[in-house]
């Protein structure tokens, strides 16, 4: 029952209070009654504010309690439509069943189509295809920065990659009205550092086709069938994303020769490389897709993948001559600032059996050089300098000076 004005007790004497005091004593008593309505105000508010949030867990916690209640969906894929209704392959199991579709379902299927089954193996639902996400992230967005211009001493090479690669994408009339099928693959080989992966870097900064990179070893995977579907997802990237050229560095991680171990870990690089060579040479057009690949051992490569249809040129990038050796170490100094008595042709002839990332890295020395004798300009002691102590790292390793 709400007082009235008679129930309510007065913060002042009524018969010794004058009218000036009692007005002055209720303006006070009004003062309090705001702020005290001010903070429960506030107080109601996060009181909403905490019961939003309570509502929203519950009702986060109802759906999914609805969802554990709900039969689990499986995925499977379609084998066959017919007459009597839809065979269908569970995936995990190899499950084979037939199941009755509705008209409007039988439509919207097809063969190899990714579809959704409970458990009495009914079709739920068709499923979108994917494509495994590391394939997509492996399209190069924006074109590397080296140009032929950039690559010294692999002239030849050069000429090799641009016919097999760039012109069938540039000038494919030129072929039909030859009457031949363009070259659809190349493989660089030779030593570490003598510029293999330069030459696809450059490949992708002079084509409009879309550039897709991976390393042989990213397709190498302890689950059972992974690697085989990175592989199709791949070149099935490189198809919706026509004209495309696919790069494959250390290929030997998955083509190398077969042998008759039986671990289940080479039994999946075989069947990796096995999936490798059927969409190389398969029954499907490969469409205009080109592949580079590069590796360091050769003699390790299965003659599977060698063979004509697959890799059509089969290009050696051996370890530049004196000549080439010159090129690389005025590419790499054009931005040095480099002191007069620096001589190419003389550390071109000291260099001997240095490949071009040996040259880049013995640049890069001779810069550090005259950075710690507090010097802007390079001299040719410094270059000189820089080749004994890459020369005496290269002893203590017992190896070749390999730079990607």
């Amino acid at each position: 029952m709400t007082d009235t004005v008679d129930d309510v007790d007065l913060p002042y004497d009524e018969e010794s209070t004058s009218h000036q005091e009692k007005i002055e004593t209720l303006e006070d008593r009004l003062e309090v009654l705001e702020s005290q309505n001010e903070e429960m105000r506030d107080k109601l508010l996060d009181a909403n504010a905490e019961n939003n949030k309570y509502q929203q867990k519950l009702e986060r916690l109802t759906h999914e309690n609805k969802k554990l209640k709900q039969s689990p969906l499986f995925v499977a894929t379609v084998q066959e439509l017919n007459s009597d209704g839809v065979i269908i392959k569970q995936h995990g199991n190899n499950q084979e069943a037939l199941t009755e579709v509705t008209a409007e379902m039988r439509d919207e299927l097809e063969p190899d189509a990714r579809v959704a089954v409970n458990n009495s193996l009914s079709i739920v639902k068709r499923l979108d295809n994917e494509t495994d996400v590391r394939a997509r992230v492996m399209q190069v967005e924006h074109s590397p920065d080296v140009t032929y211009e950039d690559i010294g001493g692999l002239d030849e090479q050069m000429t090799e990659v641009r016919e097999t690669v760039e012109m069938p994408l540039k000038h494919p009339e030129m072929f039909e009205e030859v009457g031949i099928q363009p070259p659809s693959g190349v493989l660089l080989y030779g030593p570490p550092g003598t510029g293999k992966t330069m030459l696809a870097k450059a490949v992708a900064n002079q084509t409009d086709a879309s550039f897709i990179k991976m390393a042989g070893s990213e397709l190498v995977h302890k689950f059972i069938g992974e690697g085989a579907k990175l592989v199709r997802d791949l070149f099935e990237v490189a198809r919706d994303n026509e004209p495309a050229v696919i790069f494959i560095d250390e290929i030997d991680a998955i083509a190398s020769k077969r042998t008759d171990s039986k671990t289940s870990g080479d039994a999946e690089v075989q069947r990796t490389m096995m999936q490798l060579l059927s969409e190389m040479d398969g029954f499907d057009e490969r469409g205009e897709i080109r592949i580079i690949a590069a590796t360091n051992r050769f003699d390790m490569l299965d003659p599977a993948i060698l063979r004509p249809g697959r890799f059509d040129r089969l290009i050696e990038v051996p370890k530049p001559n004196a000549t080439g050796r010159e090129l690389i170490f005025q590419i790499h100094t054009r931005n040095m600032n480099v002191a007069d008595d620096v001589n190419f042709e003389e550390l071109a002839e000291l260099a001997t059996d240095a490949s071009g990332a040996d040259i880049k890295a013995i640049c890069t020395e001779a810069g550090m050089f005259a950075i710690r004798d507090d010097r802007t300009e390079i001299y040719m002691g410094d270059f000189i300098d820089a080749w004994e102590k890459i020369n005496i790292e290269d002893d203590d390793t017992g190896d070749s000076l390999a730079f990607a």
